[in-house]
């Protein structure tokens, strides 16, 4: 049997094959997007982790030179920054700031197409992200309330778990049917009962398959600095020397087939990400019954 999909998005990659979106330069974003497309990744959206303000608006000029010649790179994600300590994961402190419009305009610019922020430390932010029509997503928090959120990252990870009594930052996500929700299905960072419970609550619609990949994913380095943080890669899982986890070794490609393999894949999901972001599509995948990717065509033609 031969199953088609689009190309996949990729809307919260770290990086990969050696390349660092907060340190690379533009020849460096240019071939990453390259091999990304090799395995199938049509769209992506760069991840910057917590920086300096100096170093976040260097690598969004960067990214934005790239996307001129490179119409893979659709935006960037934020990911830092704005984050609740508590749950704040590798990210380094020292960078974080209040949520302010104010805060975020010393940052801001139009290529940011994602916001990752807790929402319970907001001071008018998610207002005026959404007035600029910026992709608010809750992550790296503790609140319950999602009601001003377009999706949520990383879901169960560096946030409030499920809880029988009161609200939290997943179980508002399971329930709340008009946002997405992100999901690192890369075995290390989510349990197979953890992905059945939220294929279960939420419309399929609604779920958004990331990466959220290292530098280190296909790459020979076992010891990196990331985030400020030494990360060592066990040939499993990466993490800081403390065991947090920093972020997956696997690419959307090796998800997918590793959904298949335990009967939780659903081609709806690489889907999703279009309609999240109004995106056309650029090319296809032809994939056989195991979901190994057999072909990939890219605007009209076979790489």
């Amino acid at each position: 049997m031969v199953i088609k999909t689009p190309l996949m998005v990729e809307q919260h990659i770290h990086g990969a094959f050696g390349t660092d979106c907060n340190k690379a330069d533009v020849k460096e974003m240019l071939c990453l997007a390259k091999n990304l497309l090799e395995h199938g990744i049509g769209y992506f959206y760069p991840t910057l982790v917590t920086d300096s303000v100096e170093n976040i608006k260097r690598q969004i000029s960067v990214i934005k030179e790239a996307s001129l010649v490179c119409p893979q790179i659709q935006g960037i994600h934020l990911e830092g920054i704005f984050i609740n300590p508590e749950k704040k994961g590798i990210h380094n402190s020292e960078h974080f700031m209040r949520l302010t419009p104010e805060n975020y305009k010393l940052v801001e610019d139009d290529f940011i197409k994602i916001v990752t922020l807790a929402p319970e430390l907001d001071e008018g932010l998610i207002d005026y992200l959404r007035n600029k029509g910026v992709k608010v997503q809750a992550g790296h928090c503790t609140g319950g309330n999602l009601d001003n959120a377009d999706g949520v990252t990383h879901t169960f990870n560096a946030m409030s778990g499920i809880s029988h009594r009161g609200t939290s930052t997943a179980l508002s996500a399971l329930v709340n049917d008009k946002i997405y929700t992100e999901i690192i299905a890369d075995g290390v960072h989510v349990s197979n009962e953890a992905l059945k419970l939220l294929f279960k609550s939420k419309p399929s619609d609604k779920v958004i398959l990331i990466s959220d990949a290292l530098p280190i994913t296909y790459s020979d380095i076992k010891e990196t600095v990331f985030a400020d943080s030494k990360i060592y890669y066990d040939g499993k899982k990466a993490t800081s020397a403390d065991g947090t986890i920093a972020g997956s070794t696997t690419l959307l490609d090796g998800i997918v087939k590793r959904l298949h393999s335990v009967g939780l894949m659903n081609t709806e999901y690489i889907e999703n990400p279009y309609g999240y972001h109004s995106l056309s599509h650029n090319g296809e995948i032809v994939w056989d019954d195991d979901m190994n990717i057999k072909k990939i065509v890219y605007e009209g033609k076979e790489i």
